[in-house]
């Protein structure tokens, strides 16, 4: 018999599935204690190499030696600049709404021009022009003007920044920044909601480019993508309240206080971990580095300090720690990108990568080659209850 990994009563319907065991995840998984691991490697480790080395190990499945990854890294090189009419397109599309919407399009225009039909090598296209994409959707929504030609060799986050015109001279911690949340950003796991919407399209045998704008709206949405622009939002009001020269004392009366309120804490707790999340500490290791004068950053290790422990007096609380999004937005902006409406559409610039791995494992290697059945829930029909 096979083995029960789950067990489903009428109190697990209507809870976002959450647990459910459904398949297999190579790329990543997150342990309650220890955080998320990329394949073998700790986000710890990984956050300290560069972002072609972690490619390879999230593509391969293992950690490559320095002419291994050249050679895919070259791969990549290779499939850089996105077709002109894709640029194009995307330079005629609408600046009203959020960014995220841009991106969404702008996938889909890039599957009309790229796609293959081979999810491989779809892959690659798609990761080895995400970041001349992403940078032409915030140039072309900031009205930043038109967007420099991508050169991968320069490095994979070195030419992103390279190509985002921002105003002003570039801070020489920016294209670390940028490095650092990209990494830690790849993958999460294959149940987060915008991996499983991506998963769940591709499914149907949607391509790649569609799945992935389909993953890339479930990630536009308060509840998943945009917590760490609200969380920089809480941060701000923190500051706002409190002060350049608070003390974790006056942090703490200030939780305790909105916490009386009914007021919510962002940027604390996380559905899995029970512990202070790793990316979080790799930030705030670069942060107190960097930028420990930066009034963000002193509120957003204040609150790391007191944040805990008063939450930590609520029995019910599993998980009272800082999250990956605690600090992000904060970091962003001392690093000189202040610009918090951009922040889910650098989260897609990542975790669109992952997913598009994901993928092609679901659709060309699970079930011994065969691919993954398309996904189809049973709900149970029950009448409305009456108004």
């Amino acid at each position: 018999m096979s083995k029960v990994l789950f067990e489903i009563t009428e109190d697990n319907l209507e809870t976002g599935m959450r647990g459910y065991p459904v398949g297999y995840c190579p790329t990543s998984f997150v342990d309650a204690e220890k955080g998320l691991f990329y394949c073998d490697r700790t986000i710890a480790e990984c956050a300290s190499w560069n972002p072609k080395k972690v490619i390879h190990l999230l593509y391969h499945g293992k950690e490559g030696g320095d002419e291994e990854v050249g050679r895919f890294y070259q791969e990549l090189t290779d499939r850089a600049v996105c077709h002109p009419e894709v640029i194009a397109h995307i330079e005629k599309l609408p600046r009203e709404g959020h960014p995220m919407k841009l991106f969404a399009a702008a996938l889909l225009i890039l599957g009309m021009y790229e796609k293959t039909g081979d999810y491989r090598e779809d892959c690659l296209r798609v990761i080895a022009k995400l970041p001349h994409l992403v940078a032409a959707c915030i140039n072309h929504h900031a009205g930043w003007g038109k967007t420099p030609a991508p050169d991968l060799s320069m490095g994979y986050m070195t030419a992103f920044t390279h190509m985002v015109n921002l105003p002003g001279q570039k801070g020489n911690g920016l294209e670390e920044a940028f490095r650092l949340f990209n990494i830690l950003h790849y993958d999460h796991g294959g149940g987060n909601l915008s991996t499983f919407v991506g998963k769940a399209v591709a499914s149907g045998l949607e391509d790649l480019f569609g799945s992935l704008s389909a993953a890339m709206c479930a990630l536009a949405g308060p509840r998943h993508g945009s917590a760490n622009q609200v969380t920089l939002e809480f941060v701000q009001q923190a500051l706002d309240e409190v002060g350049e020269k608070a003390t974790e004392a006056d942090v703490e009366k200030l939780i305790r206080s909105r916490l009386a309120n009914k007021q919510l804490l962002f940027g604390f707790g996380h559905a899995v971990l029970r512990v202070e999340d790793p990316r979080a500490t790799v930030q705030y290791d670069f942060v107190t580095k960097n930028y420990p004068d930066h009034p963000l950053v002193k509120i957003a290790l204040l609150l790391r300090a007191a944040g805990p422990k008063v939450l930590l007096e609520n029995p019910k609380i599993t998980n009272p720690y800082p999250n990956v999004d605690a600090i992000s937005g904060s970091l962003l902006t001392a690093a000189g990108f202040g610009y918090p409406e951009y922040f889910t559409l650098l989260f897609g610039l990542s975790r669109s990568l992952g997913i598009a791995i994901q993928t092609v494992y679901e659709r060309m290697e699970a079930r011994a080659g065969k691919g993954t059945p398309i996904v189809r829930p049973k709900y149970l029909y029950r009448p409305r209850l009456s108004q």
